[in-house]
């Protein structure tokens, strides 16, 4: 019989203790005990997202919501190695918090770096370090340790900025704009002349990861634009539905003439109604 849960419900041990119990080989929950770390990675995944949408949408009882589903995962993932005998929760907790004390010299040890462009510098430097300590090769690789399951933009630009480092970058911005020219142009060639889709692709993708080192050269976040605008194309599109909505009408049954001047008026009226919230210049 598993051993009762802790009557403080309020405390990280609780939470222990009940993913023991789901993961309790007599009287557990089955679909627990069948995780892996490969079947719950996903889950990980979509729950980072969800925190950042709450966050994005600024509703702070989601917020606590979702970080409390991510911690949730955090604890998952533990128990599953604690079975397999690999590491505890208590592992990883000692191991965030060594590596905290140990990237923040300047308020733990004897660092000196006083404004957040020199304390980003130093964690940099202590994370190479770090990868050097790790590595079985006397010089480590310069892209070493870049998660490959990160979204394809966010590792693009995570690329991009460690070749940067050792001078493997253009100098200017409008360098980066005339290879995209370049590559656009060799996607055109492709399509034009019926190119097999591996070639399509392999262009297209040529030409997104140019876009993410334009991002990167920007001080632009390419998810974060990407993110932007997908919701601005749902709130239009939204708004076109609506006012066919109005005249009994749906999308199917308009023409993509009459869809794209209502999204011209979607967009005119955003821009109007931006315009018209902008503080007045002051005399």
């Amino acid at each position: 019989m598993a051993a009762p849960l802790p009557s403080d419900k309020r405390r990280i041990e609780t939470l222990l203790a009940i993913m023991a119990r789901l993961r309790d080989p007599d009287g557990g929950c089955p679909w627990d005990l069948e995780q892996t770390f490969e079947t719950i990675a996903p889950y990980t995944i979509e729950e980072a997202y969800e925190v950042a949408d709450a966050i994005q949408r600024g509703d702070r009882d989601d917020l606590k919501d979702e970080l409390g589903d991510l911690l949730l995962q955090v604890v998952f993932h533990s128990r599953i190695a604690e079975d397999e005998g690999s590491f505890v929760f208590d592992d990883v907790v000692e191991s965030i918090s060594s590596k905290m004390i140990r990237r923040h010299p300047h308020v733990f040890g004897d660092g000196d770096a006083d404004t957040p462009v020199a304390v980003k510098g130093s964690w940099e430097k202590i994370k190479a370090e770090e990868r050097a300590a790790k590595s079985d090769d006397v010089l480590p690789a310069t892209l070493d340790g870049i998660p490959m399951a990160l979204p394809a933009l966010v590792r693009a630009v995570k690329l991009q900025k460690r070749a940067a480092r050792v001078g493997f970058d253009w100098p200017q911005t409008s360098q980066v704009l005339d290879k995209l020219a370049e590559e656009t142009a060799e996607l055109k060639a492709e399509v034009d002349k019926g190119a097999p889709t591996e070639r399509v692709m392999d262009e297209l993708g040529d030409i997104l990861f140019v876009y993410a080192n334009l991002a990167r050269h920007l001080d632009v976040d390419p998810e974060q634009a990407l993110s932007s605008t997908n919701a601005k194309f749902e709130r239009r599109f939204r708004q076109i539905e609506a006012w066919l909505a109005e005249d009994g009408r749906t999308p199917e049954r308009s023409t993509l003439e009459e869809m794209d001047a209502l999204w011209t008026r979607a967009k005119n009226e955003e821009q109007s109604q931006t315009v018209t919230e902008l503080p007045e210049e002051t005399t």
